[in-house]
């Protein structure tokens, strides 16, 4: 599928099994979030960086996939709506042994003080 204006590339693969920015400058996420035109990993908006908004507002790329393995649904920036996912390219969500929040050893025992 090419780039249109559903914002949905079901051929993007995800960028790696944690978010991009968090990993590169040494920071952790609550939970991550997929973008379903380019396949960019970001953290979600409860985590102090909400990296997946910042790479919408970015690049103007407007879904999200919930990147997480307890439920499979995706959100549109434009409509401020969230909506059953399709069938984008697996992986769907991070490994089984990646713990939320993560990644292992970098979250805060305050964490949870710390979440937007």
């Amino acid at each position: 599928m090419s780039r249109d204006d559903s914002g949905i590339n079901l051929d993007a693969e995800p960028s790696g099994t944690g978010c991009v920015e968090c990993l590169r400058d040494g920071g952790w996420w609550f939970h991550l979030r997929r973008c379903t035109e380019c396949g960019h990993i970001g953290c979600c908006d409860s985590s102090p960086n909400q990296h997946a908004t910042k790479h919408f507002h970015e690049t103007g790329h407007p879904v999200v996939a919930n990147f997480e393995p307890d439920d499979r649904w995706i959100y549109d920036y434009r409509t401020g709506r969230d909506y059953d996912a399709p069938a984008l390219r697996p992986p769907l969500f991070h490994p089984l042994d990646q713990p939320a929040p993560g990644p292992k050893g970098k979250v805060p025992k305050n964490w949870e003080d710390l979440l937007n």
